[in-house]
Order: C-alpha cells, then sequence, then structure tokens
C-alpha cells in the first residue's frame, strides 16, 4: 500500500516540488497551503507522514504540530525550518517532531527522511501493538486467576456445605435412634400418669381446687405427648407409595390455611405460583416443608411485613422461594438453624427446620437460607422433577 503523505507549506512553490519528488516515488501525495486546512486533511485521511512549515500565516506549524500529535497520534510529523533555525527545531522535536529538514533541501534528502520515519514508524507502531498485546494478555492471566481464585473459593464453599450436609444427615440419623428409643420408654411411664391421674380426678370430682390439677398434669402428659410426635417426625421415614404434587396448587393450599392469622397481622402477600411440572413425594410432608417455612415467616412479622412465595421450573428441578421481610437470622445462627432443638423461639421446639431439612433431603433435593439481620431471610428450597 502507498503511504499517504500530507504536505503543509504556504509556499507554493515547495508544495509543487515535494509533490512532483514524492508522487515519482510512489508516495500517494495531498497538498495544503495553510495549517487549517492542512488539518482537515489529516482528520479526513489519516496519512502516514506531515511534511509540515514552520513558519505559516493563520496558524504557525508548532500548533499545528501539538495538534496532530494529540488527535492522530499515528501520524508522524516532519517539519520545515529555515537555515540557522536549530534552535527551533531541537523545540519542535521536544514537542513530538519525528524529524526536521531544513531549507532548502535535496530531493534526495528529502525522500530518505521521508523513509526513515516510515520505517520508525512502522517499528514504533509494531512496539505498541505488542505492548498492547501483553497488556492484552496479562489482564487474560488476571482475569484467568481471578477465575480461578473464584473457582476454588466455590469449590471450597461446595465442599463446606457437602460437609455440613453431612454433619446434618449424621444428626438426624442420631435423632432418629435416640427418638425412637425414647419415644417408647417415655410413652409408657406417660400413659400410666395419664390413667392415675384420671383416675385421681374422678375420685375428687366434687374438689374443684384439686380437679383443676389433675387437669393441670393431663394438660403436661399432653404437651409431652406432642412434643414425643414432633421428635420422632425429625427422623421418620416418609410411608406409602409416592404421588403426584402440583406444588403451585399445594403452596396455594398452606397460603389458605394461614389467612387469618396473616390478615390479622397486616401481612402482604406476594405469590408468583405459575403451574410447574409435579414432583413425585408424599403429599402430607411436601405439604409440611411449607407449612413450616410460611409458618415461620409469620412468626417473624407479628407487626406486619411482607410475604413472598416463588416458584420456578430450571431444568429438571423445580425451586422454590419463601421469603419474609421480619428480623432476619444473626449470622452466627445461619449455619445451625436445621439442628434439631436448635431454635430462638420463647417456646419453640426446635423441631420445624430439621423437619424441612430431612423432608427436602429425603426427596433428592436441598435446602438453604440466606439472611441479612433486620432484612428478613430467605429460604431456597430445590425438588426434582419427577421427569
Amino acid at each position: 500500500m502507498q503511504a499517504k503523505i500530507v504536505v503543509i507549506d504556504d509556499e507554493r512553490i515547495i508544495l509543487e516540488l515535494t509533490s512532483m519528488v514524492l508522487t515519482s516515488r510512489g508516495f500517494e501525495v495531498h497538498l495544503a497551503e495553510d495549517a487549517i486546512a492542512g488539518l482537515e486533511l489529516v482528520e479526513k485521511l489519516r496519512p502516514e507522514v506531515v511534511l509540515l512549515d514552520y513558519m505559516m500565516p493563520k496558524m504557525d506549524g508548532l500548533t499545528a504540530l501539538k495538534h496532530i500529535r494529540r488527535e492522530f497520534p499515528e501520524t508522524y510529523v516532519i517539519m520545515f525550518t529555515g537555515k540557522g533555525s536549530e534552535e527551533v527545531a531541537v523545540e519542535l522535536m521536544k514537542a513530538g517532531a519525528s524529524d526536521y529538514i531544513l531549507k532548502p533541501f535535496s530531493n534526495q534528502n528529502l525522500v530518505e527522511r521521508i523513509e526513515t520515519v516510515l520505517r520508525l514508524r512502522r517499528i514504533e507502531l509494531h512496539n505498541l501493538e505488542l505492548m498492547h498485546e501483553r497488556e492484552r494478555l496479562l489482564r487474560e492471566v488476571e482475569e484467568w486467576n481471578l477465575e480461578l481464585e473464584r473457582r476454588v473459593l466455590e469449590k471450597s464453599r461446595e465442599l463446606e456445605r457437602a460437609h455440613a450436609e453431612i454433619l446434618q444427615a449424621e444428626k438426624l440419623a442420631a435423632l432418629g435412634h435416640l427418638a425412637a428409643g425414647m419415644a417408647h420408654e417415655i410413652r409408657n411411664p406417660l400413659n400410666s400418669i395419664s390413667l392415675f391421674t384420671q383416675v385421681l380426678r374422678s375420685a375428687v370430682a366434687e374438689d374443684a381446687e384439686m380437679s383443676s390439677y389433675a387437669d393441670k398434669i393431663l394438660g403436661e402428659v399432653e404437651r409431652i405427648d406432642q412434643l414425643l410426635v414432633k421428635l420422632l417426625g425429625v427422623s421418620r421415614q416418609p410411608k406409602g407409595d409416592p404421588v403426584d404434587i402440583h406444588l403451585h396448587r399445594l403452596i396455594k393450599r398452606v397460603l389458605e390455611s394461614f389467612d387469618e392469622q396473616i390478615r390479622r397481622q397486616g401481612i402482604e402477600v406476594e405469590a408468583d405460583l405459575p403451574a410447574v411440572p409435579a414432583i413425585r413425594g408424599d403429599e402430607d410432608e411436601v405439604e409440611q416443608i411449607f407449612t413450616n417455612l410460611v409458618s415461620n415467616a409469620v412468626h417473624e412479622m407479628a407487626d406486619g411485613g411482607h410475604l413472598r412465595l416463588a416458584l420456578r421450573q430450571v431444568d429438571g428441578r423445580i425451586d422454590i422461594e419463601v421469603a419474609d421481610s421480619g428480623g432476619g437470622i444473626p449470622q452466627e445462627h445461619l449455619s445451625q438453624i436445621f439442628d434439631p432443638f436448635f431454635t430462638t423461639k420463647e417456646r419453640g421446639t426446635g423441631f420445624g427446620l430439621s423437619v424441612v431439612l430431612r423432608i427436602v433431603k429425603s426427596m433428592g433435593g436441598k435446602v438453604r437460607v440466606e439472611s441479612t439481620p433486620g432484612q428478613g431471610a430467605t429460604f431456597f428450597v430445590s425438588l426434582p422433577t419427577k421427569g
């Protein structure tokens, strides 16, 4: 490709001479008689080299040189100066000129200077390109390192979650053995206490105070029995064959069961529950998942708030979010909330979320929670579709 050269000089003879010499050497030459017209040509053509006179009307060469080097850095400039202007030439070189030629000049010298500047330009632009490539590669390496760090961190978190899930499974298994033994051992004397208390109540039926004591004993016996039922619920296996469960219908049914409490507490409900493919499982147990989660959320919003439930199909699973705007969960409790017996409620048993975890895991799903204190909590449940 021919190199484009713009010649800017207010002397017509210089323009004609340089045009004739350079055109004969194969260059594409464009001429301008002042710096303003010359700058317009430079902007339009983006030439490789500009031959620029120092002394010109309207705009001097130094001003034009600075403009070209600032706006068009890939265009190199050779300055024309008069004899005895070496000091000016040094100033021009400091301002960004690639070379200077003293007037008058020989044709051969002119061509040699231009070819030297063109070679210099090719080398410098190539070096600049290499530097940009080096910077790009360094950025890529840095991005790869960051991605590697991110993946290592992600895998570490996955391992931590897997380890935590194993610990949870071990706790539930241990609790299952404990619960079965406790239920049997405690219910036998509990039944005896209940029976003898009923006998005593009959014997003191005419004594209102003594009768009330017997009723309180029976009430406490019933409370212990309910506690045993919940304890067994943490570890028991589903009974019966799995059935098709349509989550959007089931969750709506769960919400309806809390209608009165939600209305009384002034809770705003946002339910995004589109029809999604069915899952397979024990319907009573799956209903218990969302009954426990909604119950906890409503409990956290005694003075009103926002309850959001969302249902989405993602690949081969159904993802469900249950979010509340309550007080949130302290960070130090996040790793414990699925543990049996762990509760922050004054009268809680600590079994609700343990049951949720047990049911979700038994269905091959996952459950996790995210929370910021003071900004509520969001539970994420993921269950496989029946496909």
